[in-house]
């Protein structure tokens, strides 16, 4: 090799080693969301970075602080013996709290549980994503009703699970403070649309909020279509755009997360899960990475960004985390890593909520991954 050749190899290694270090100002908050390469970024997990409960599977962590300095959890549960896919029709929203971000995590109370089927969230209420705002917090989630009795433990081989599945629709909840009340509404705030060729006429799920710099309330949300079957159509994502955090909202009439794939049309999910944010002008997203279209099947998870929320595209370094976790024992975890949730300060990864399995999904518990 010449010395031109290593002067230039030279050059590309340090570029690239600089640009997976987060760029930080001399305040040391984050200059750009898109230098960051999370996935360089990723530790083993520690025993005392996961949130599990005996009795209960823990899905869907939600991560805010508090005025009083306190982080608090937003989280869906389940009783354990029930299985897995008993998060329908038997989730609840529950709230935990730490004095750490990273945890101990201790569960405070159930924020809602059931009111009767005769509301539309009064069986089961699942997918929080919270959100702080001007003093006041905000929760949005997915709730679902029915009629039916799902055998227990649950499988989607019932049709009576399918029920709730197909009733899904996303509320908000609003609280000054989340040890508090939450004041939850008789009408979700997105529902399904009435045309019935719409990509979201059969249900509505997932939500995922954010506020831009303009104050408008983006949320992305998942969809699915009808096609005279209990399973649906194709899943995929949309956005909805509002003035207030509370609503009404204006939906986009197509799908996002729309990787630029020929085969794109053929599979039934692209992406999963979305936690979006927003900074310095810019909206983020982490997404499961159904199909691999973002991350070519290397990451579970994978980073996009947008100017206006509508148009995504993958960022410089798209890859979140590896398709399994290490744990701090030198052990790797037997299942993804589900429902991210993203901890910053002053703009710099800290923190990698989300959902993990173990023993096949026998039970579940809110793991914290460290960004170093």
């Amino acid at each position: 090799m010449g010395k031109l050749s290593i002067t230039i190899l030279s050059v590309l290694l340090f570029v690239s080693a600089y640009a997976q270090k987060p760029q930080l100002d001399t305040k040391g908050r984050l200059i750009s969301m898109d230098s960051v390469n999370l996935f360089s970024m990723v530790q083993p997990i520690p025993d005392n970075y996961m949130f599990s409960d005996t009795g209960y599977n823990i899905w869907c962590g939600s991560v805010v602080k508090g005025k009083n300095g306190k982080f608090y959890m937003l989280y869906s549960r389940w009783p354990r013996a029930y299985g897995h896919y008993a998060w329908l029709p038997s989730s609840e929203i529950a709230l935990a709290k730490a004095d750490k971000p990273e945890g101990p995590y201790k569960h405070v109370k159930v924020v809602f549980k059931p009111r009767g089927n005769q509301y539309w969230d009064g069986v089961c209420t699942h997918n929080p994503a919270a959100i702080e705002y001007k003093g006041k917090y905000y929760l949005y989630y997915m709730g679902t009703t029915g009629k039916s009795v799902v055998k227990q433990p649950a499988s989607s081989r019932d049709t009576s699970w399918w029920e709730y599945r197909n009733h899904q629709r996303i509320g908000v909840a609003v609280a000054d403070d989340p040890e508090g009340e939450w004041k939850r509404f008789d009408q979700p705030v997105l529902d399904v649309s009435k045309d019935s060729t719409a990509f979201d006429a059969l249900m509505v799920s997932n939500p995922a909020i954010t506020v831009d710099d303009k104050g408008r309330a983006i949320l992305v949300y998942k969809q699915v279509a009808k096609n005279n079957s209990m399973k649906g159509g194709k899943v995929r994502f949309g956005v909805a755009f509002a003035n207030s955090l509370l609503g009404p909202y204006t939906k986009h009439t197509e799908p996002i997360f729309q990787a630029k794939q020929k085969d794109n049309d053929k599979v039934w999910m692209v992406a999963e899960d979305p936690y979006i944010w927003t900074y310095k002008g810019k909206i983020y997203a982490i997404v499961t990475d159904v199909a691999g279209f973002f991350t070519n099947k290397e990451a579970a998870l994978a980073l996009l960004s947008s100017k206006d929320g509508i148009d995504w595209q993958p960022t410089p370094f798209p890859k979140v985390v590896p398709q399994r976790l290490k744990l701090a024992n030198g052990t790797m975890a037997d299942d993804k890593l589900e429902r991210p949730c993203l901890y910053t300060e002053k703009g710099v990864p800290k923190l990698l909520f989300g959902a993990l399995g173990f023993e096949k999904r026998k039970y579940s518990v809110n793991v914290a991954v460290p960004l170093k």
